[in-house]
């Protein structure tokens, strides 16, 4: 039995236990007597944090999507100009998803894209990072509409190689591979014109 936590330290060791099992078993293998016993508490203590399987999965693909938008908004933020933007970006993207393979596996594996529900969240995620990255792209004439449309082009681009990267077991350099992803999606955006 683990220690006694105060409720948001448990919640926290909770989601991160849950997120680790449910990678690595996927959520309908999962049980939450699998999560309870991972996490050193007994069942109800797991149910007095989350009412089901279904509200704990939810609120991990949540906090996961969160915490990936926030560390490469902080990325961008510091950047000097656009370019640095897309290769800072890129950069803690690629980052993110080396040091969190599990949120990368639940927010965009298969389980999380044959379930509406999950399948809605990860979309999400996956509309604000677009907004994110396309409000970043500024093309005289381009209007908002075309603007999300392209950022939904570079990180569903970043998605994919992410995709490929772990199922090939490649051990690359991730500042390597973001550098050259950062590249590609730049010399796309650079010879940008709006639509006539």
């Amino acid at each position: 039995m683990s220690a006694r936590l105060p409720a948001a330290e448990r919640r926290q060791q909770l989601l991160d236990v849950a997120l680790e099992v449910f990678s690595r078993e996927g959520f309908h293998q999962t049980s939450m007597n699998d999560i309870a016993e991972a996490a050193g508490v007994t069942k109800p203590v797991l149910y007095q944090h989350f009412g089901s399987k279904r509200d704990l999965f939810g609120e991990l693909l949540r906090e996961v999507g969160d915490r990936m938008r926030v560390e490469i908004g902080k990325a961008t933020a510091g950047a000097a100009g656009p370019r640095e933007q897309v290769v800072e970006g890129m950069r803690a993207y690629f980052h993110w998803v080396d040091r969190h393979r599990a949120g990368f596996d639940i927010l965009f594996a298969g389980e999380t894209r044959r379930d509406p529900e999950f399948l809605k969240e990860a979309g999400r995620v996956e509309r604000d990072m677009a907004a994110t990255v396309g409000s970043l792209i500024v093309v005289d004439g381009l209007d908002t509409e075309r603007q999300r449309l392209l950022g939904q082009a570079i990180v569903g681009m970043a998605e994919a190689v992410c995709r490929y990267w772990i199922a090939s077991g490649k051990d690359l350099p991730v500042d390597e591979l973001a550098e050259q992803v950062a590249e590609l999606a730049w010399k796309g955006l650079r010879g940008l014109r709006p639509a006539s």
